[in-house]
């Protein structure tokens, strides 16, 4: 990921792409799951990846009043994750994040959906389990194929 372009870029994904989260009796929930999914590579950072909102069950998520600026995509806006019951409700803050109208660059992710993996119980890059991206900044994926150091550990912040 050191040869990642800066700025970044935004590619396809050849590989399927999914989110799982547990409900409060730990039954497990398919969040997203897509074939159609983008990835955003960027210098020092793991891959963040992007699902087409068709393939997201948006009825888990809750707008969220955070919102951050990117110098390359744009304004970004949140969601939460609510999953259960009145017999028992899960509620995760700002488990994904979204970009309306990004930049020309990023056009192609308008609308899609990212997920911090840290804050969701799997998630899945082709057969390969995620391992979450250190911190509560960077919401990239890490999978056998990419190799850090990343950003988003502590000290890591200001590379």
């Amino acid at each position: 990921m050191w040869e990642y372009p800066r700025p970044p870029r935004v590619e396809p994904v050849d590989r399927p792409l999914r989110v799982e989260v547990l409900r409060p009796d730990g039954t497990p929930v398919v969040l997203a799951s897509t074939t159609r999914g983008h990835r955003v590579l960027e210098t020092s950072q793991a891959p963040a990846y992007y699902f087409p909102p068709e393939d997201v069950d948006l009825t888990l998520l809750r707008p969220s009043p955070t919102v951050t600026f990117c110098e390359w995509k744009g304004v970004a806006t949140y969601l939460d994750l609510v999953v259960g019951d009145d017999t028992g409700r899960r509620v995760v803050a700002d488990v994904a994040w979204t970009y309306a109208s990004p930049t020309d660059r990023f056009r192609e992710i308008a609308g899609h959906l990212a997920f911090y993996a840290n804050r969701v119980d799997r998630c899945r890059v082709g057969d390969h389990e995620v391992t979450p991206n250190d911190g509560d900044f960077y919401g990239g994926w890490i999978t056998p194929d990419v190799v850090g150091p990343f950003k988003g550990g502590e000290g890591t912040q200001g590379w």
